[in-house]
């Protein structure tokens, strides 16, 4: 299975609707490659981490700062019941673009472990609550892949793949992507977009449909 997405490292609904998906297709049996596009959500931020998350929601949504915790509990307590204890509370957001970077690198170059890395950014972010736009940080999660600390440092000090990054979030513009997650699922000769998180039992039924040529007539999408 191939898997295409636009999500955001900085996007708890991405990680959860990652999880989701990868998960059905493993209890499906089916090896998957994933192809992760950059759509961020905060594109104009520098490298330093911004206010709380609750001051993020207030701001955004024009919301009491009670009801933003009240939001920020929601999302955290849907994660558990997908296996992920996040504690996005207190996520440091921060620039996207490095890690992003990264990922687009690894996958060119060590595709051995492309898909890890993209889950152990998501785990720095969100569980360990690290600014994932710190040079530092990546490489770090990067050597625990076993891949080279000065090849990463290097690369990340530079703009290596900015161009490509860029290219990526044009083509979502022009796709008309407004939201995120967004999947693109091709499995043989079938291949299906998915907008948005669904639950897993959902997410397996399309992969079975997929698998089984029924996408068309029996599929809930």
């Amino acid at each position: 299975m191939n898997l295409t997405f636009w999500s955001d490292f900085n996007c708890p609904n991405s990680y959860i609707g990652l999880k989701r998906i990868t998960d059905a297709a493993r209890e499906l049996d089916l090896d998957y490659e994933l192809n992760m596009k950059p759509f961020e959500l905060y594109p104009t931020l520098f490298d330093s981490p911004t206010s709380s998350m609750t001051t993020e929601y207030v701001l955004k949504y024009g919301i009491t700062p009670q009801k933003a915790q009240e939001l920020i509990s929601e999302i955290e307590d849907i994660a558990v019941h997908d296996g992920l204890k996040i504690n996005y509370k207190d996520l440091q957001i921060s620039s996207s673009r490095n890690a992003h970077r990264l990922v687009k690198y690894v996958k060119n170059n060590h595709p051995e472990v492309s898909n890890d890395i993209i889950f152990k950014i998501y785990e720095a972010n969100f569980m360990e609550n690290e600014v994932i736009a710190d040079i530092d940080v990546l490489t770090k999660i990067s050597v625990c892949l076993g891949l080279d600390e000065d090849e990463i440092r290097n690369m990340l000090s530079g703009d290596f793949y900015d161009f490509e990054v860029q290219l990526d979030e044009e083509e979502a513009i022009s796709m008309g992507v407004e939201a995120i997650p967004l999947y693109i699922v091709s499995i043989k000769q079938e291949q299906l977009t998915i907008p948005g998180a669904y639950e897993k039992e959902y997410f397996k039924i399309a992969l079975e449909d997929m698998i089984n040529g029924e996408i068309e007539s029996k599929t809930f999408l």
